[in-house]
């Protein structure tokens, strides 16, 4: 019987019960294959090269060449193509970065290895043993004379049901992302080599990798609203943290003067392109330096970075070339927002106009000039900064952990690199004045009690540890999630999270 509804409905009956079907006979072949004494899921398979890495070996050896000089291998993949009948058959093996193509003649087999061949699907782990050679067509390929089933793949491979065709579905299934998009796989090895990258950068600059708690009593080091936990021995709640921050300046009070951690944040706040509730951050504080001189190393590690992963200073975003050739450009906010919202100076300089601004583009005007100065540069600045730019001297109001300016006390020694369109770092002069921060935590308590569910507790302990001496320090925090969005050319955060945070599938099996 077939079910009444929307033709869309019909068709996804009909792929759903295609899909059922296929499962079905995947499941005879093994059933199949144990009845024949094939063992199903092997404990290892002992190999010499993964098929991208037989061309990087050999690829360059001619068909006279293997024959004069065989080479004998055993290679892993998963079965990405069948082709053939009868005596000759062609097997494509893939590890995810190339393919190796077998040749292989049923006459040569073992009974066991040609029940392998005789019940193999798309997408089965195999391991296959002989010797390399040129097909006529001038193919590097493995004359295969044993084939030994290392998984039984019981659901077809994506592509069979055409594709990934829902963005979601990349994310909730990310392995068969992985196994069928080569951009994915590629995204995530970018990803990974700018992790380790920036560890190098770090330590050749003298810096300590460390660790700090993940779960906080406090939450602190940030404005964001926290995930709350529980801790069941001490019946104690706990905070899932929002940054590390706090944690950080502690060391250098302690005497470890170049401190850095790469590690997740989380944050109980809206989901979008570019923000997702957990994220991957470097921190790192620098005792004896200030904001100036950390944007000089971050300007530094970034433009290095490009010229190890991209090859030199120029990347591509959303179709846009970015040059990242040094030295960036350093505006205060008020000079971009001057800039960028057709402002006089002076007018920047006005809270009233501020607000006047803000409600001209249908923006609401919040309380207090450092808060409309930040709304004015979000609405119209922010998105303008696409080359790589350092925005300094933000508002007191929105820094309580960042040293007043000595020039103008209104604003702070801060800045925020903007790059794409979107903030990729924000660093400070950490305040040190143990009394100072006192009053600025006072004051975010203030606001918490009127409403703001984002400002600080106050951290007594944090406090005290000023208290004790900490020296001057230029601290920085960059996000490596949207930094891999920009060297991927990636649209969205979730592109380059291996496992995102999604809503549970409807009916779902628990």
């Amino acid at each position: 019987m077939v079910p009444q509804g929307r033709p869309g409905d019909l068709l996804s009956f009909a792929l759903v019960s295609e899909l059922d079907e296929q499962i079905r006979v995947r499941r005879e072949k093994r059933q199949a294959l144990a009845e024949a004494g094939v063992p199903l899921y092997p404990v290892r398979f002992d190999h010499d090269l993964e098929p991208a890495d037989v061309h990087a070996r050999h690829g360059a050896a001619t068909g006279d060449e293997l024959e004069a000089e065989p080479v004998r291998l055993r290679v892993p993949g998963r079965v990405r193509a069948i082709r053939g009948h009868g005596k000759t058959v062609f097997v494509d093996l893939s590890d995810g970065r190339g393919k190796l193509q077998l040749f292989v003649r049923r006459g040569r087999l073992s009974a066991t290895a040609a029940t392998v061949l005789d019940h193999l699907d798309l997408g089965d782990l195999v391991g296959a043993a002989g010797t390399l050679m040129r097909t006529r067509a001038g193919e590097l390929s493995l004359a295969a004379d044993d084939l030994v089933l290392l998984a039984k793949a019981l659901r077809p491979l994506p592509e069979k049901w055409h594709g990934l065709a829902d963005v979601e579905a990349r994310y909730r299934q990310r392995y068969l992302d992985l196994a069928t998009n080569p951009e994915a796989r590629r995204t995530f090895e970018v990803r990974a080599r700018i992790v380790s990258a920036t560890r190098r950068f770090l330590e050749a600059h003298g810096f300590v990798e460390v660790e700090t708690p993940m779960m906080h009593t406090i939450p602190g080091g940030a404005t964001a609203r926290p995930f709350v936990t529980h801790h069941n021995a001490l019946d104690l709640d706990l905070y899932l943290r929002i940054a590390p921050e706090l944690f950080l300046k502690r060391l250098l009070v302690g005497g470890l003067p170049r401190v850095y951690e790469i590690n997740r944040n989380f944050r109980n706040e809206g989901i979008s392109t570019r923000h997702s509730p957990e994220f991957t951050m470097l921190e790192f504080y620098w005792a004896y330096a200030d904001y100036r001189m950390t944007a000089d190393l971050t300007e530094e590690l970034i433009a290095a970075l490009a010229d190890e992963i991209l090859g030199g200073p120029a990347l591509t975003w959303m179709g846009e070339p970015i040059d990242l050739s040094r030295p960036w450009p350093r505006l205060t906010m008020r000079e971009a927002v001057a800039r960028h919202a057709g402002l006089d100076p002076a007018r920047v300089d006005d809270s009233e106009a501020l607000g006047t601004e803000l409600a001209a583009r249908g923006l609401e005007a919040p309380e207090g000039y450092g808060h409309r100065l930040v709304a004015l540069f979000e609405a119209a600045a922010e998105p303008e900064l696409v080359a790589p730019t350092f925005v300094t001297d933000h508002p007191v109001e929105v820094s309580p952990l960042a040293k007043q300016s000595p020039d103008d006390p209104r604003f702070v020694e801060r800045f925020e690199l903007y790059l794409g369109g979107m903030e990729i770092a924000n660093a400070f002069s950490e305040l040190n004045d143990p009394d100072v921060q006192a009053e600025r935590f006072h004051q975010q308590v203030a606001a918490r009690a009127a409403g703001d569910a984002e400002a600080h507790l106050f951290d007594a302990d944090y406090v005290r540890a000023l208290e004790h001496g900490m020296p001057p320090a230029g601290g920085c925090g960059v996000g490596i999630d949207r930094l891999v969005m920009l060297f991927t050319d990636s649209p969205s955060i979730r592109d380059v999270i291996l496992f995102p945070l999604l809503r549970p599938e409807e009916g779902a099996a628990g």
